[in-house]
């Protein structure tokens, strides 16, 4: 199996990968990491794939001063648990005429098999940041819900083989689903331990997908396609600044909008107000450092904002129901 990337117009190869054929091989190979760093014509970035049995990971960031445009041929089957972090992509089927377009912080789940077309980037300096899982067909349908209405048509198109999304309206990344991805992305374990603490996630990762895809009920916004866009903005915005606090004016100004825009837009998108959407990232993001830094519990207030580290274990308690302390001794 092998997946070809090279630039629209030139003959130069950007990338070709063959994978392992244990890939799709429902056997205990280990595990497999690639990394590729270099400077393709004009864009600076990496891309990082981890292979382990039937699951293929892959990541990276391309910062990119224009639009690029790629042709991609990929003799692959799978299914694709597909992330974008920030930036926009559109992917344009050649053979089966399908369109997959993606914006900052949308998710779905992709059957691909065969594909050859293009895909674009929109020019984005601080990178576009992309994260995806494969799975071969086998694996990931013996995890799905019985009679599930939602998938069956998803679940049809994958028995006759035909490249599919699961809906044409893609889903927001959830804070949760953010955390699983760190996680996986920023793992220091090595060999089997890697390799099981990989797999866990990935289950946890697909489930928060697949739970989402079962209660989701798609809303026509009230608010405006780049008025949509600007709550994006707003969220990446809290989403890199977890260490800051700052006022819905000052957001509202950012974002180039104002303040009941703001408050009535934010919800709508992402289903939270925006001080209780940053606060679940806040309260997420200090859960994982306590558990896995030697941070110091002052530290890790600091890092989520709060100067004050009593506050900070009076919101924690709250959301967890159990001081940071506690949680850190590992005592309940």
């Amino acid at each position: 199996m092998k997946t070809t990337l090279h630039l629209q117009d030139l003959e130069e190869m950007v990338l070709e990968n063959r994978y392992p054929q244990s890939y799709l091989v429902d056997r205990d190979t280990g595990i497999v990491e690639k990394e590729y760093n270099r400077h393709l014509l004009g864009f600076n970035g990496f891309y990082r794939e981890i292979f382990l049995g039937n699951i293929h990971i892959g990541y990276g960031n391309l910062q990119l001063k224009n639009d690029l445009e790629l042709v991609l041929e990929d003799d692959l089957e799978t299914v694709k648990m597909y992330f974008l972090l920030q930036g926009d992509t559109l992917s344009l089927d050649n053979e089966n005429y399908h369109q997959f377009n993606f914006a900052t912080s949308q998710s779905n789940i992709i059957y691909v098999n065969n594909f050859y077309g293009k895909v674009l980037y929109a020019s984005q300096p601080q990178g576009v940041l992309v994260f995806e899982i494969n799975l071969s067909s086998e694996f990931f349908t013996q995890y799905l819900p019985e009679e599930s209405k939602q998938l069956y048509q998803f679940l049809k198109n994958i028995d006759t083989q035909t490249t599919s999304i699961v809906s044409p309206h893609n889903y927001q990344t959830t804070p949760q689903m953010y955390l699983v991805i760190q996680d996986i992305m920023h793992c220091n374990r090595t060999g089997i331990f890697k390799k099981m603490f990989i797999e866990s996630k990935v289950m946890e990762l697909l489930m928060l997908q697949l739970e989402q895809i079962i209660s989701y009920e798609y809303k026509v916004y009230s608010i405006s396609k780049k008025d949509q866009e600007k709550m994006r903005a707003v969220e990446e915005f809290i989403r890199k600044n977890l260490d800051k606090s700052t006022s819905l004016v000052d957001l509202a100004r950012k974002a180039g909008t104002n303040e009941f825009t703001l408050k009535k837009g934010f919800k709508e998108v992402f289903g939270n107000t925006v001080f209780g959407y940053w606060n679940d990232l806040k309260m997420e993001a200090a859960k994982q450092m306590l558990l896995d830094e030697s941070l110091s519990i002052r530290q890790v207030a600091e890092k989520t904002g709060y100067k004050n580290q009593q506050h900070f274990t009076v919101a924690f308690k709250k959301k967890y129901g159990i001081t940071p302390g506690k949680l850190k001794q590992r005592k309940l």
